[in-house]
């Protein structure tokens, strides 16, 4: 009876393995479908990264292109229109200094005006006295 209770004893061991195994198979079946999700989703990351790397060369090669266009424009400053601002530059201040002698010929002859009519006055009331007019 001992190795009957025994035997029985060790089906249901075996049994309770069995069921183990098989918990243990459904398990590695998930873990089997984890993983391929897992290798999918790195399938994808690298087609990303893939596309990263090449807009990252598309920006480089714009990037470049505008380090070139911005040393053309850096050099039409420094050559075309520096030197430009200076040439009329240098003409404004010829051009103020004519306004200043022409505001001082005009001011003399203003002046000049003046006096002439003030001899004039002068002499007309001479005349007015001598009775002449």
């Amino acid at each position: 009876q001992d190795m009957k209770a025994d035997i029985q004893n060790m089906k249901a061991d075996i049994q309770d393995m069995k069921a183990d195994i098989q918990n243990m198979k459904v398990d590695i079946q998930n873990m089997k479908a984890d993983i391929q999700d897992m290798k999918a989703d790195i399938q994808n990351m690298k087609a990303d990264i893939q596309d990263m790397k090449a807009d990252i060369q598309g920006m480089k090669a714009d990037i470049s292109a505008l380090q070139t266009k911005t040393s053309v424009i850096e050099l039409i400053l420094e050559t075309e229109i520096r030197r430009n601002i200076s040439i009329v530059a240098e003409g404004h201040l010829d051009l103020n200094r004519k306004t200043d002698q022409a505001l001082q010929l005009a001011s003399e002859v203003k002046a000049t005006q003046e006096i002439q009519e003030i001899y004039i006055r002068r002499h007309e009331s001479l005349l007015k006295m001598k009775g002449i007019s």
